[in-house]
């Protein structure tokens, strides 16, 4: 705001008896006020140029799945600690957020579009084990959960039963990036979902599509995925260490 000394009238609009703004008063302010302005507008420009910097130079970049990946990407939301929500998502090469992630607990997903009257099924699994180009041990399952009511789902509240707990993604060394499948079915009223015994020996090769028959479930609800790769495997982990890799090639590792 323009200080008061400004609007004081010029002796000649006193003299004049006029309540106008003086000419001289004006002339004084003006140069007061221009320099205010190139101040601002200076140190504007400044703070844009250090934020495109930073921008440029940051490593935490929360960068999207290419166009062939997001097939899955279907109303479900997937959040970790820190990191926020992965859903259609790379994990971060930043933060040891790789690392951080195959020890955090399960994440909070949420299915906005749940039915409240409904009963859910919620399965987690890795079509890349134990890599992408050779997945021999297709489908490790890491979790899997039923009689999930859909206002917990809803909310992110998981509650239900759990067939197979919970284990965080951990992709070997060298194996390129692996995809994390979140997908949501819809559960029939009263229906008992359970895995064999052969299904409960081992969490590797799980014939996913055999469990799917076996209880007449058949396309998703909701479903979506994020991906990551071995923390030791990342840029950042690289030149920490001193080594030197080029990561250009990153979707040929995937």
């Amino acid at each position: 705001m323009m200080s008061q000394s400004c609007w004081r009238p010029s002796p000649e609009a006193k003299q004049m008896r006029q309540p106008a703004l003086g000419l001289r008063s004006l002339q004084n302010c003006a140069p007061s006020w221009t320099m205010k302005l190139a101040t601002a507008a200076l140190l504007l420009g400044l703070v844009m140029v250090v934020a495109r910097d930073e921008d440029e130079n940051d490593p935490c970049v929360y960068e999207n799945l290419p166009y062939e990946d997001t097939v899955q990407c279907k109303g479900l939301d997937v959040f970790y600690p820190e990191v926020g929500n992965v859903a259609c998502m790379f994990i971060p090469d930043c933060n040891n957020f790789r690392y951080k992630i195959t020890y955090w607990m399960e994440p909070i997903v949420k299915f906005p579009g749940a039915f409240e009257g409904a009963t859910y099924i919620l399965m987690m699994v890795d079509p890349d084990a134990p890599s992408r180009s050779e997945p021999t041990k297709r489908y490790w399952r890491h979790w899997l959960v039923t009689d999930i009511k859909g206002t917990d789902i809803k909310k992110g509240n998981i509650q239900g039963q759990v067939l197979t707990p919970y284990k965080p993604p951990s992709p070997p060394t060298n194996s390129g990036f692996h995809r994390y499948q979140l997908l949501v079915y819809l559960q029939e009223r009263n229906e008992l979902i359970s895995l064999l015994p052969s299904e409960n020996k081992s969490r590797g090769s799980w014939k996913m599509e055999n469990f799917l028959n076996r209880f007449h479930l058949r396309e998703p609800e909701a479903s979506t995925q994020f991906m990551t790769q071995n923390y030791q495997d990342s840029p950042t982990y690289q030149a920490s260490r001193g080594v030197f890799k080029d990561f250009r090639d990153k979707p040929k590792q995937r």
